[in-house]
């Protein structure tokens, strides 16, 4: 799993320092709105700086693709460290000796998996198969203008998580419409993106980050996700996508009856699978499978490769394969 990495670093100044910084790098700054200039002078290298010049609140905040860090390999454990001394000597050749990575707070991690299902009409597939799982434990469906109409997202119901599923061609696509249309990166970006199918989680708030990175430091934070990355994106992931094959409902339900032998585990089984387009919602559905013990019954329908979403009669494809196979 090639998992794409980015991280948003926060610092908050006082006005004097802010403007101080800020007029070092005014003329080759970007003016996005009416309190937001953003400096792509170390785009190339990975790092994004932006200023926010807000009444009450001056932040600086650096943008750090740390896939683009590392030259396009993936932060893991083995590069911890070569990530960490260039990232760190970008932030010093950038604010000099006034700051350094330790003064910023880890605001915001996207972990990202790209997974190519094979076409178009796949990816289109498995966003509508899977938007019928509607909620599920722990996060809720949410709103989002940036996949909107070309996926969905859902927002952890307190833990500061988000998660995006969405067609990754048509969001460059999207992107072409409010940029230059001859814009040739973002052209390439969408014919290289056909039939690859985003999967992202976001930790949103200071909360989650902690949760996942339990250190004092910035630089030790960075270098847990360094080696912790993976895990946390394939939590989230799991409980928001059921393992096992898509199919039509009477289709998963003969193989539930070919396959499990225990007749309350299979009644079980069927009854899970008949409710999730019954209430709309995979969690509402094993809330009123009303039984203790339902994660027992996930477990075998994983066991099976079968999963309880199922595919709509209406949807002209039959089956899906299991996301996992992908990743």
């Amino acid at each position: 799993m090639y998992l794409q990495s980015t991280i948003e670093l926060t610092l908050m100044l006082e006005a004097e320092k802010f403007y101080k910084l800020l007029d070092k790098v005014y003329n080759r700054s970007e003016h996005c709105d009416g309190n937001k200039l953003v400096d792509q002078t170390l785009a190339p290298k990975g790092v994004v700086v932006t200023y926010h010049d807000k009444q009450y609140k001056k932040k600086v905040q650096l943008t750090v693709n740390l896939n683009v860090l590392l030259d396009g390999d993936a932060p893991d454990k083995d590069n911890a460290t070569k990530l960490l001394h260039k990232l760190e000597k970008r932030v010093n050749s950038y604010f000099g000796s006034a700051y350094t990575l330790d003064d910023f707070n880890i605001s915001k991690i996207y972990l990202g998996v790209d997974i190519d299902v094979g076409g178009r009409e796949k990816v289109a597939a498995y966003i509508k198969v899977l938007k019928r799982a509607g909620k599920v434990k722990g996060f809720s469906p949410s709103q989002d203008d940036r996949v909107s109409g070309i996926g969905f997202c859902l927002e952890g119901n307190s833990n500061g998580t988000q998660f995006m599923l969405f067609d990754l061609e048509g969001f460059f696509r999207e992107r072409l419409k409010e940029a230059d249309s001859e814009c040739k990166e973002l052209k390439s970006m969408a014919k290289n993106s056909a039939g690859l199918l985003r999967a992202e989680v976001r930790l949103i708030k200071s909360t989650a980050i902690r949760a996942c990175a339990d250190e004092t430091l910035t630089t030790d934070q960075i270098s847990m996700l360094c080696c912790k990355g993976q895990k946390i994106f394939l939590e989230v992931f799991q409980r928001i996508v059921p393992f096992g094959d898509f199919y039509k409902k009477h289709t998963a339900m003969e193989i539930i009856r070919k396959e499990i032998t225990d007749a309350k585990t299979r009644r079980r089984m069927l009854r899970l699978v008949a409710l999730v387009p019954e209430k709309k919602s995979l969690l509402l559905a094993q809330k009123a499978l009303n039984y203790r013990k339902v994660d027992d019954v996930m477990e075998a329908l994983a066991g099976i490769e079968v999963s309880p979403v199922t595919i709509s009669k209406r949807n002209d494809v039959k089956h899906l394969k299991n996301l996992y196979a992908f990743i």
